[in-house]
């Protein structure tokens, strides 16, 4: 891996913790060049300070995905300050534990402003300067739950359904341009994910929910990524066995639909 990422820039969202921290710390031991972003400017210190990287090969730009103006004007100062964008890991993501009929659409807005606006203004903001370098690569952190829906995600869901909808139309419109895009789709990663959740009022989740415990390893997690992403898959799939439920829902969807309602949403 390390001849594919050693001097390239590299920008990560959602970077002071789980996957996002875990990708940031193996890409530095690939001797790729990090641009560090999230709302924790001391997680994103203390990531930074791990990944051994100096000065000038780590930066840290503290981002909101949510802010549509802030990813503007902070994409603008990356692009700015770095030779030329390699890829961007659009990794920044919340997601949800609450029934449809008691969730606010206020969260259903906040779910889809981060996992999904933020993923597609950023692209947007950095699309232009990848194409006149010649490519790019674009890596999107989806989840198996953008592949069916599932109790307790409704919105959680709807947002990662969509980020297909979006990348993969990229994926086709921009293969002139030397632009991969590759899709994440996690299953059970033992990450916080769960415990940063909203619930049905917007209030954090706080709990991890056990599937979740019982997930992979974020460092397993990653290299599977990386090698993936090194190959310029357009899509990975990455966790144990539940992950073959992705594959359940494609070829016996009876069968997945009947299991999934009596699963434990928790």
């Amino acid at each position: 891996m390390k001849d594919v990422f050693s001097g390239k820039w590299v920008w990560i969202t959602g970077a002071s913790s789980g996957i996002g921290k875990g990708l940031a710390l193996a890409l530095a031991s690939a001797e790729a060049s990090l641009v560090l972003s999230s709302r924790n400017v001391e997680k994103l210190e203390e990531v930074k300070k791990i990944s051994g990287l100096d000065e000038d090969h780590c930066l840290i730009f503290p981002l909101d995905v949510s802010d549509e103006q802030a990813v503007k004007n902070v994409a603008e100062k990356v692009l700015k300050t770095i030779p030329r964008l390699d890829y961007l890991f659009n990794n920044a993501g919340i997601s949800q534990r609450g029934l449809v009929r008691d969730t606010g659409l206020e969260v259903d807005r906040k779910i889809m402003d981060v996992n999904y606006f933020g993923a597609v203004a950023l692209t947007k903001a950095v699309l232009p300067g990848m194409i006149r370098n010649g490519g790019g690569h674009i890596v999107v952190t989806s989840s198996i739950v953008g592949k069916f829906g599932f109790p307790m995600r409704s919105a959680y869901a709807a947002s990662k359904h969509a980020l297909h909808g979006f990348f993969e139309t990229l994926m086709v419109e921009e293969k002139n341009s030397h632009i991969a895009v590759t899709l994440l789709i996690p299953g059970h990663i033992v990450t916080d994910v769960s415990i940063n959740a909203l619930t049905a009022t917007g209030e954090k989740y706080g709990k991890m929910d056990p599937g979740q415990a019982k997930g992979i390893s974020v460092e397993k997690a990653v290299s599977k990524i990386l090698k993936g992403v090194a190959r310029r898959k357009r899509e990975i799939i990455i966790g144990n066995a539940d992950s073959w439920s992705v594959y359940l829902k494609k070829y016996f969807p009876g069968l997945f639909f009947k299991i999934a309602g009596r699963v434990s949403p928790v």
